[in-house]
């Protein structure tokens, strides 16, 4: 029985997967990953003869059983995921499927988009303005736990990371919290770091508060 691994492909840019997430995919006998999140070029280091599927519409259970099949074929299976796997990738849900068949994972870590936009606005926290950064998503079709609301968040007036929310209506949102979402202070400017998959990469734009999507902006 084979190693499945759980590889952080980054923010659908293929030069940002790990050393270790490459050399992973170039002795994978199978790859599974949803080719609407994760840049398909990040396959180009796989053997010719590896076994590439499109997860995106598979559910959980099916994702599993098709690891489960793979990892008795193949010694390496490497489940790629956009970002990294240990941020809203239903990673504890997987593993405790294939462990509970005996199957040995692992996981490689990987640049979450966060951490781009990070490099590309120059870093999210600044002296005597916010040591703290918060990562969270706003509620959509999954509910968020009592005391998690983007409006509570906000009240902290911290660096705030919003993941799964480039399509959500954040601007009539955050103006509800009182208050900016970027720089720690309720800034009715204060500007936006979006990070959103292209079709092969990850395109970032700044924007201020009042530039960002209301409900129904496409």
């Amino acid at each position: 029985m084979g190693t499945v691994w759980f590889v952080g492909a980054g923010p659908r840019d293929p030069d940002l997967i790990t050393v270790k997430g490459r050399d992973l995919i170039t002795r994978a006998g199978a790859i599974p990953c949803a080719g609407s999140l994760v840049s398909r070029t990040a396959t180009r280091w796989a053997p010719g003869d590896c076994e590439i599927a499109d997860s995106k519409g598979m559910t959980l259970a099916e994702i599993g059983a098709w690891l489960m099949e793979k990892a008795g074929k193949h010694d390496t299976v490497a489940r790629l995921q956009t970002g990294d796997p240990g941020l809203y990738g239903a990673l504890i849900e997987m593993v405790r499927f294939l462990e509970a068949a005996h199957i040995e994972v692992g996981g490689v870590p990987g640049v979450s988009s966060a951490m781009a936009s990070a490099a590309a606005v120059e870093g999210l926290t600044l002296p005597e303005v916010t040591q703290t950064v918060i990562l969270s998503r706003i509620e959509g079709r999954t509910s968020m736990p009592k005391g998690e609301s983007l409006e509570e968040l906000a009240r902290h007036h911290r660096t705030l990371c919003l993941f799964l929310s480039i399509t959500l209506p954040v601007q009539d949102t955050a103006r509800s919290a009182g208050g900016g979402l970027a720089g720690g202070r309720a800034d009715p400017d204060g500007l936006q770091g979006r990070l959103a998959g292209g079709k092969d990469r990850a395109r970032y734009s700044r924007r201020h508060r009042g530039q960002m999507p209301r409900r129904g902006d496409r």
